[in-house]
């Protein structure tokens, strides 16, 4: 299974980088190549300064060896071997009429001493972070993920949009981090679902990213802002940044397995502002954003 995942996230990376700079037009994207000197290593490929995308990355990675300490103590074992690999994606677009995107999905072994599969789950999902509200664009990245969902499972959509909706909370800010999609983790398997069952639901919501998130793109790019705009845009990543540096899981298993640093934070974008006690004028379009970022919406 992890060779047949990690096989699947090397493809997905080549069709997702290609298919970004095609957009972009001007920018590629700078790939290293990158090893981890307590086991595996991974493919980092950056883009920046782009016409549409001033940053972003589509990391993928593959690890192993002895579990650390910390994360011995996060799971409750001892003395275990792990795998890990995934591909994560963040990207931050120039334009603020256009969304951050985020997305992230991964494969886990733990081993005995025998080097036996002792534990083993999928994990991922896809979320829309957009700094001006336009409904038509969070309907259309919802209703990809519900019909990705829908082929797997009826309940698959509503369970993992709800914990999105939960994972993805700023809760020192009381506030979502943008609107939502899907998460999920510790896919493990059950008499319902396999592990070919969950590699094949996983798989399917990885496909179905570009089809969720490049229409917004290509509908947006071109449309005029100011810097006001722009100076809003800067000051909704400084809570893009906050969730990552103090929420995101992912960021801290990064950390605390001596993953590669620079890999690991290419998800914080380049120009970034915190203004002292901010809020935006009341029944501003700043304002209608922030509303629905306190109060998960149904979408779909």
């Amino acid at each position: 299974m992890k060779d047949k995942f990690y096989s699947y996230i090397q493809n997905l990376q080549d069709t997702i980088t290609s298919t970004l700079e095609s957009i972009d037009g001007k920018a590629t994207f700078r790939q290293d190549l990158w090893e981890r000197p307590e086991g595996g290593g991974g493919r980092t490929r950056v883009i920046e300064n782009g016409k549409v995308f001033e940053k972003g990355g589509v990391n993928i990675s593959a690890v192993h060896g002895k579990l650390p300490e910390s994360m011995q103590t996060y799971f409750g074992v001892k003395d275990a071997n792990f795998f890990a690999c995934g591909l994560s994606l963040v990207l931050h677009p120039k334009s603020p009429m256009v969304p951050t995107v985020h997305a992230n999905w991964r494969y886990f072994e733990m081993y005995n001493e025998q080097g036996e599969i002792v534990d083993q789950w999928f994990g991922g999902g896809q979320d829309l972070t957009p700094y001006y509200l336009f409904e038509e664009d969070a309907i259309h990245f919802h209703n990809t993920c519900k019909t990705a969902c829908d082929k797997h499972h009826p309940d698959f959509y509503q369970e993992y949009k709800t914990k999105c909706d939960k994972y993805f909370w700023n809760s020192h800010r009381n506030e979502a981090r943008g609107l939502g999609g899907l998460f999920f983790d510790y896919c493990k398997a059950t008499d319902e679902m396999s592990m070919e069952d969950w590699y094949n639901f996983v798989t399917e919501v990885g496909n179905s990213f570009l089809e969720a998130y490049v229409p917004i793109v290509e509908k947006r790019k071109n449309l005029p802002y100011t810097e006001a705009n722009r100076t809003w845009q800067e000051i909704r990543r400084g809570r893009y940044v906050e969730f990552n540096l103090v929420h995101d899981k992912g960021t801290l298993f990064g950390l605390r397995t001596n993953g590669r640093i620079e890999s690991i934070l290419m998800s914080l974008p380049p120009h970034v502002q915190w203004v002292y006690d901010h809020h935006p004028e009341e029944g501003s379009p700043e304002a209608a954003l922030l509303s629905v970022l306190k109060q998960p919406k149904t979408w779909v």
